[in-house]
């Protein structure tokens, strides 16, 4: 059994890995662990609880901590500062450690380091918010973007930014939504496996298989260790994808015969989908910007034994002129600023900015540019996101239709009864997490006119 304090030192050089040298915080988690693969199950279990909940309250443990340091937190040296936020978020979210337990290791591992002198600090701090964490004030409603803000650790802007979009309500829906924890939700494929046979081998596993919305493969999948380990992946039944990016391929709605091009496809969900939809019959070109992304396609095109997708490296922004009117349905799942999955990469909060935001939206105009040429007349243009922000999504495609070609097509016969309305019959959906069963998304299917 490790001991407590190498676990939360480990735990200390994850968080300065995400916080000071900006690496992402799953990559970050998942090195740490390999190297430590021998640690047993529930040191891994803590190490991943503590730096994920770190990483996700930052903002509000940052704002308890302002509370009783009169050091300001971003004045800290960046292992005091992390040495403060992993233990906030002990004494504020973890009832089974003792508060004590956890001001002792803190104090022992800023000791550890060489802060010898900070010791004192650190304890005095942590044993503040022992003491008071029951009757900490935050800011209150009347303030909307410092209450959401501070409350649900969402960057300032980007609550602003929401509220010119969206209620009050809608918006601390969605931020509560974001915080809650995620089962893992899989696509069983359809084409030759019979979903209810995948179910029941995933029972005989001891995994709990829950039915998941809006689509009758799609399902919750919880209380396993490694997803490799359970036999349905090794022999490509299932695919590990949210219902929304499920919703993107039943828009398209393929058919058996169509070419398929889709242009970021990594890791390969959706293309391997259509795929399953056009029952093994038509092709499928699933390219990526890099090798390395391609590679995680091929890896899912042969889990799945899939014969009708190939994996390609092109560069979605570099106009391809042998792909010029080949294609029946193009998807551009463009890159974006991934707001409706922080709930799921909850860095993405932290790492986005509006400048970056600015660029991507112009990357997208050059992807969309380029697809509108690859559609054959009459074919399918479908344009997803994983964000809910009107400038890279409703934006983008009132663009799109007034300066090419194409006309907004209606997803009702497409989508589920409970998920249209007045935007599906116009032919665009915006999904929001915890309004809606999904991550945020967003999908727009267009037709390309004829001569």
């Amino acid at each position: 059994m490790a001991g407590v304090s190498s676990t939360r030192e480990i735990i200390l050089g994850i968080l300065l890995e995400i916080n000071r040298d900006g690496e992402y915080s799953h990559i970050a988690i998942r090195s740490a662990l390999d190297k430590y693969q021998y640690l047993p199950k529930q040191d891994r279990a803590f190490i991943t609880r503590v730096c994920e909940g770190t990483v996700e309250y930052m903002l509000q443990l940052d704002y308890i901590i302002g509370q009783f340091s009169n050091v300001k937190v971003e004045k800290m040296k960046p292992v005091i500062r992390e040495i403060l936020r992993s233990g906030a978020y002990q004494l504020m979210y973890m009832d089974r450690i003792p508060d004590s337990a956890v001001c002792n290791e803190a104090v022992k591992l800023a000791q550890k380091k060489g802060f010898y002198s900070l010791k004192g600090f650190v304890n005095a701090v942590l044993r503040n918010i022992s003491r008071n964490k029951d009757n900490i004030s935050f800011p209150p409603v009347s303030q909307p973007v410092q209450h959401l803000s501070v409350v649900y650790s969402l960057p300032a802007w980007l609550v602003e930014k929401w509220l010119a979009s969206y209620d009050f309500e809608t918006v601390q829906t969605m931020a509560e939504d974001f915080l809650k924890d995620k089962p893992t939700t899989i696509r069983c494929a359809q084409y030759m496996i019979d979903t209810d046979v995948t179910v029941k081998r995933l029972k005989e596993q001891n995994v709990t298989v829950e039915k998941a919305p809006y689509l009758d493969y799609a399902y919750y999948i919880s209380d396993y260790n490694y997803l490799r380990m359970l036999n349905v992946f090794r022999m490509g039944c299932i695919m590990v994808q949210d219902v929304s990016s499920m919703l993107a391929a039943e828009a398209a709605a393929p058919r058996e015969g169509d070419y398929v091009l889709d242009l970021c496809a990594a890791p390969g969900g959706k293309s391997l989908h259509m795929a399953d939809k056009m029952q093994g019959k038509g092709y499928v070109e699933a390219r990526d910007l890099t090798e390395y992304k391609v590679q995680m396609i091929e890896e899912n095109i042969g889990r799945m034994n899939v014969s009708n997708v190939k994996a390609v490296c092109k560069d979605a922004t570099v106009f391809d002129k042998e792909s010029v009117g080949k294609a029946d349905i193009v998807l551009a799942d463009v890159p974006c600023s991934g707001f409706g999955v922080i709930g799921k990469k909850n860095d993405i909060k932290y790492k986005v900015t509006r400048q970056k935001q600015e660029d991507l939206i112009i990357l997208q105009k050059r992807i969309l540019h380029n697809a509108s040429f690859y559609v054959k007349e009459g074919g399918t243009l479908i344009y997803s996101t994983c964000t809910i922000s009107e400038e890279e999504n409703q934006n983008n495609v009132k663009w799109f239709t007034e300066n090419y070609p194409y006309e907004l097509e209606s997803l009702d016969p497409y989508l589920p009864e409970e998920l249209q309305g007045e935007t599906t019959k116009k032919g665009w959906i915006q999904l929001l997490p915890g309004i809606n069963k999904t991550d945020g998304f967003f999908i727009a299917r267009m037709k390309r006119k004829t001569e």
